[in-house]
């Protein structure tokens, strides 16, 4: 069923201060951070509930994390915001943070920890309305930044090693939030030199879409296939489907692996890119 509901999945864009998360809006000569992207997709129509509810499960200090985003959103003159810390599987149960997510427009998934993300709030009631309403509300945001863009997809990125050659074991795979099932994502892409690492992940997994952000830099995904790019920075997408040759699979502890025919599409702000036809609009 197509989702009538905005995916927004965000590069990050901040210094790394604590628990991998960003922590300084950081200023360059141009840029357009994610409260600015938000605003950009955020429903105005009338009678929808302009609230974000953002949700810190990502991070080990969300105290922290909720007075830097506070701050943030409030200079960027949201008001309308609200923090939800779910800590622990069974927070994911708790009544008063379903309901505030079945009020809210958009459901905000801050940096961290992609696995923790995951592993606490998979199987859980609240991705459960989270999901309904991203399939039902024409209405509805679901956004991630960082460890909460990767987390994002069905299959994740939860670790790996950069190289200066791709080697079996270097990255691990994992299962995310199955927001979208065609895609696998990686964050900070060009500032921390992750194509290699995204690479090795398409050619383990050629059905996947792969999708880098650079920093200050968002995918909005409507109907579940149509993304726009959006921000100061760009996106690479790495189309494994038509590889030739890889041993990815065969190479051994002390192979390095090849792969043949990637093909790569850059996109900066205002492409349309079809992510099932695998080409620009």
């Amino acid at each position: 069923m197509e989702p009538k509901g905005k995916l927004i999945i965000i590069g990050g864009h901040e210094d790394k201060i604590i628990d991998g998360e960003n922590l300084i809006i950081g200023k360059r000569s141009y840029q357009r951070p994610y409260i600015e992207i938000l605003d950009a997709l955020i429903s105005k129509e009338p009678g929808s509930h302009h609230l974000i509810e953002i949700i810190t499960t990502a991070s080990t200090l969300p105290a922290q994390i909720e007075e830097m985003y506070r701050e943030a959103y409030k200079t960027a003159k949201f008001y309308y915001i609200g923090f939800i810390h779910i800590e622990r599987p069974e927070d994911g149960e708790n009544p008063s943070y379903i309901q505030r997510v079945n009020y809210c427009s958009t459901v905000f998934f801050t940096g961290g920890d992609q696995l923790r993300l995951t592993s606490i709030l998979n199987g859980s009631k609240i991705l459960e309305v989270i999901k309904r309403k991203y399939h039902e509300d024409k209405a509805f945001v679901v956004a991630g930044t960082s460890a909460g863009a990767m987390a994002i997809p069905k299959t994740i990125i939860t670790g790996g090693i950069i190289k200066e050659a791709l080697m079996k074991g270097d990255i691990k795979t994992g299962g995310g939030l199955e927001f979208h099932s065609g895609i696998i994502v990686d964050t900070h892409f060009i500032k921390r030199g992750r194509f290699a690492r995204l690479a090795h992940a398409v050619a383990l997994n050629p059905s996947l879409l792969g999708i880098g952000l650079g920093e200050d830099t968002a995918l909005c995904i409507t109907h579940g296939n149509q993304a726009e790019c959006m921000g100061s920075g760009m996106a690479i997408l790495i189309d494994g489907n038509e590889i030739n040759n890889t041993n990815v699979h065969s190479a051994d502890n002390e192979t390095p692996i090849i792969i043949e025919n990637l093909k790569v599409h850059i996109l900066a702000e205002g492409s349309k890119f079809d992510l099932d036809k695998r080409k620009f609009i």
